[in-house]
């Protein structure tokens, strides 16, 4: 690796000032150290608080999900610390109790992956699903961004946002050692 000269150091150090200091770093930075967003429709609450997830819930049905059977908690506690997270919560009295879930992987400038979206059996049937979806495309901060997802089994839902099948031939992936579980 070539070494930098005093002036080469100081237009890196002023570059870096320069990107820090800028207004979308600054909201981005509040978003991703504890700024939180919520939203609610009564009982129902959406929150990016990460301290308020129930991970029990979310790695319960996570790893006996379709595309992720068998994953390990830790390895989702690992994904959601890397994520937005977005909680779907139902108020009832005093207790928050955990309904749905989803975590958007992004850059937020050009990319988002949309992900491990859910809503508990017994909370379907009420436009959570869509209310979650809708909630976490409206995020300022993810607007502009080209969006992707995977499903096998909830195209309708994803419809309604304008999402659609890739070209064949153009989407390519490439699995884990361990088909991305453990």
């Amino acid at each position: 690796m070539p070494s930098l000269n005093a002036g080469d150091a100081a237009f890196l150090v002023l570059s870096q000032r320069r990107f820090l200091a800028c207004p979308f770093r600054k909201r981005l930075r509040a978003l991703r150290s504890g700024m939180t967003r919520e939203w609610l429709r009564e009982p129902y609450r959406i929150s990016t608080a990460p301290e308020q997830l129930d991970l029990d819930v979310i790695h319960a049905f996570i790893s006996s999900s379709y595309w992720a059977a068998g994953r390990s908690r830790e390895r989702i506690e690992r994904s959601i610390a890397h994520s937005l997270p977005f909680g779907l919560y139902h108020q009832k009295d005093e207790q928050l109790a955990q309904v749905g879930f989803a975590r958007v992987i992004t850059d937020y400038s050009t990319f988002a992956y949309l992900a491990d979206v859910f809503v508990l059996e017994a909370h379907r049937g009420r436009g959570l699903g869509v209310w979650l979806v809708e909630t976490l495309l409206g995020v300022p901060e993810l607007a502009g961004v080209r969006w992707m997802l995977g499903t096998r089994d909830a195209h309708e839902l994803y419809r309604k946002f304008e999402f659609q099948e890739a070209p064949a031939g153009r989407i390519m992936r490439r699995d884990g050692i361990d088909q991305g579980r453990a």
